[in-house]
C-alpha cells in the first residue's frame, strides 16, 4: 500500500517539476523579448533569428514531465484499487 503512495508522490513531484519548467520558460521568453525590444536594432527581435531554443526546450521538458507525472499518478491510483 505504501508503494502506491510513493509512486503517486513521484507523479506529484514530476507535476511540480513541469510547472516550474513552464513558468521558467515563460519568464525567460519575456525577459528575452523585453531585452531585445529595448535595442535600436530590432532585426533579431522581429525575425527571431538567431533562434533561441531555451524557452522551447524548457516547454518541451515541461510537457514530458507533465506526461510522466500524470502517468505515475494514474498508475498509483490504479494499483490502489
Amino acid at each position: 500500500m505504501l508503494d502506491n503512495f510513493i509512486v503517486m508522490g513521484m507523479g506529484g513531484f514530476f507535476l511540480i517539476l513541469a510547472l516550474i519548467a513552464f513558468l521558467s520558460a515563460r519568464g525567460e521568453e519575456r525577459g528575452l523579448n523585453y531585452g531585445l525590444s529595448q535595442r535600436r536594432d530590432l532585426r533579431e527581435f522581429l525575425t527571431r533569428w538567431p533562434l533561441h531554443v531555451e524557452p522551447g526546450a524548457l516547454r518541451a521538458g515541461g510537457w514530458i514531465c507533465l506526461a510522466i507525472g500524470l502517468l505515475l499518478i494514474m498508475l498509483g491510483g490504479l494499483f490502489l484499487l
